[in-house]
């Protein structure tokens, strides 16, 4: 069976390749009459377009990469990253643009990026100084990072970390609460691909810092902890059990993802630690699954699908011709039973 080419459709529905052309690609330049004749031939005869030979007419793919930092099974264990995704995809599939996946190739965004086939791009965690960002700003390649940094490089989509984890830190301070453990997150994306961190890292350890200095405390202080760990219940589970069993255990776990916190309040559970009287917990995101556990999570709401598609429509927006600019979502604290007064502890 012979390909169905623009010519045949043209020809049943008496009108020019141009004009089944522009309903293909700007159906707005025709009229609505046209374009559902011209679309009920295509429906009927199968047609696929080549997607190198629209992009040959229109400069355009019709496709938004999303770089992804990490691995593909550790981004998607993370509930928070499947909201973001879902607010990309949503705002994708409102324009018709169809969204690439891109994953490390060889462990490296940067060949990710050289290999990307795909109109503007969207980046998680990257700062203004990460060679990715030069390597697109060569190109002349739209993007966009969701929880980068404000820049005059990087156009940036997010919340404000610092303020967030500082009030969360400042809530289990409040409440008394001196043997801190922080469980950190593994680097979502380095600031180079040799670098140590990660901009959302940094930016939230900042934050803990400046309500630690409030209450006297500074993250160097030996009633302080910080473990590195991946956005998993499972790791959690395991970096909380490692702390729970010490001598001189945490009395709160201030976790950067709600999901390693659930993992926490497990491990405390299978310890035989009552949450909050033994040990209280809190987290960040604010994932459905907050108020599905006992006890129910403290932690800072953030819109993850809000922060895709807030990305998405400004990519395709900057494709347009417009301007670019940096957008902050609210975030808030939402106090639940994981945590409360503490027993008096002693400095």
């Amino acid at each position: 069976m012979s390909k169905v080419t623009i010519t045949e459709i043209a020809n049943r529905a008496g009108v020019s390749k141009t004009t089944v052309s522009f309903a293909l690609n700007y159906p707005d330049r025709i009229s609505k009459e046209t374009y559902a004749t011209i679309m009920t031939i295509v429906e009927e005869l199968g047609y696929v377009p080549n997607p190198f030979a629209r992009s040959l007419t229109t400069k355009r793919l019709g496709a938004i990469g999303l770089l992804l930092p990490q691995k593909i099974g550790d981004i998607f264990a993370n509930p928070h990253m499947a909201q973001v995704l879902s607010g990309i995809g949503e705002a994708c599939e409102q324009k018709e643009y169809t969204l690439a996946i891109l994953p490390l190739i060889r462990g490296k965004i940067m060949e990710a990026a050289r290999k990307s086939y795909v109109d503007g791009l969207i980046t998680i965690g990257v700062g203004p100084d990460h060679a990715v960002v030069e390597l697109l700003k060569k190109n002349r390649k739209p993007f966009v990072t969701i929880d980068g940094e404000e820049s005059s490089s990087t156009i940036n989509i997010g919340i404000d970390h610092r303020a967030a984890a500082r009030q969360v830190m400042a809530h289990v301070l409040g409440l008394g609460y001196r043997r801190i453990a922080i469980l950190s997150l593994e680097p979502e994306s380095k600031p180079s691909e040799s670098g140590h961190s990660s901009i959302v890292v940094q930016q939230r350890l900042e934050g803990f810092q400046r309500a630690l200095e409030e209450y006297g405390v500074t993250l160097e202080d030996a009633r302080v902890s910080i473990q590195n760990c991946r956005g998993s219940s499972e790791d959690g589970y395991r970096r909380a059990r490692e702390l729970l069993t010490r001598g001189d255990r945490p009395t709160a776990i201030v976790a950067m993802s709600d999901i390693a916190a659930i993992g926490a309040l497990g491990a405390a559970k299978d310890l035989g630690l009552r949450v909050p009287h033994d040990i209280a917990i809190a987290g960040f995101d604010d994932i459905p699954e907050c108020v599905l556990v006992t006890p129910a999570l403290t932690t800072v709401h953030q819109p993850g699908r809000g922060k895709g598609i807030e990305a998405a429509n400004m990519v395709m927006r900057m494709l347009e011709g417009q301007s670019g600019n940096h957008v902050r979502l609210p975030h808030e604290l939402i106090v639940r039973d994981s945590t409360r007064c503490a027993s008096q502890e002693g400095s």
